[in-house]
């Protein structure tokens, strides 16, 4: 099970990685259309499309992997306190209410969002160069398929730390510098260090050699 888990997460890390390259050509993009503008007093008819277009898809494709990282910006004052247990719980709740049926809608709408952009070869009605945008309004379904999977995979994940008690181990790249000081001062505290002075806590001995 750890090792379909695993692979859901290592598609969903690979198609981030891969359009988050997306934000050097973004860059680049604006870098240009700054240089024209202000400095050749020859703006592009294009830079706004291109702006949307490429952010638009970095962000559709980034979902899972953000997903599969469990890095989606949630509200966990309460949460953060509670057993992994009570956590799972709760997550699988969630995901049965409000996560899987608005990711079922969002491929059903996104779908037939798509198809009909394709079938017109929809291109952009804010600029006169005719920019396409067809292929950003592609990338709708297909973000709603990689989130479904990487959803399914939580779910697993909650269930399985319903069994254990504990959650299952993720693969990890990149993680938030408050998790990093949390897991420290854990360690830390296992072994009887105050955290803040790095000094050994009254009534335990140090480990000097």
């Amino acid at each position: 099970m750890t090792g379909f888990l695993h692979s859901i997460d290592s598609l969903s890390t690979w198609v981030g990685k891969a359009f988050a390259w997306l934000i050097l050509v973004l860059t680049l993009g604006i870098s240009y259309e700054v240089f024209v503008r202000y400095v050749l007093r020859a703006p592009t008819t294009w830079a706004f499309d291109f702006s949307y277009i490429t952010y638009g898809a970095m962000f559709l494709m980034a979902g899972a992997y953000a997903l599969s990282r469990n890095n989606h910006v949630r509200a966990d004052v309460l949460y953060r306190l509670w057993k992994p247990r009570t956590q799972a719980k709760m997550d699988l709740l969630l995901y049965a209410l409000f996560f899987l049926p608005a990711i079922c809608a969002f491929m059903y709408s996104g779908w037939n969002y798509a198809s009909m952009s394709i079938r017109f070869r929809e291109v952009s009605i804010f600029s006169p160069a005719g920019v396409p945008v067809f292929p950003l309004k592609t990338l709708i379904p297909i973000t709603g398929v990689l989130l479904l999977l990487q959803g399914i995979a939580e779910i697993i994940r909650c269930v399985l730390c319903i069994r254990t008690g504990a959650w299952p181990q993720r693969l990890h790249d990149v993680e938030e510098t408050e998790s990093i000081i949390l897991q420290e001062k854990k360690i830390q505290q296992e072994r009887g260090i105050d955290a803040d002075s790095a000094q050994p806590l009254p009534g335990q001995k140090g480990t000097g050699a």
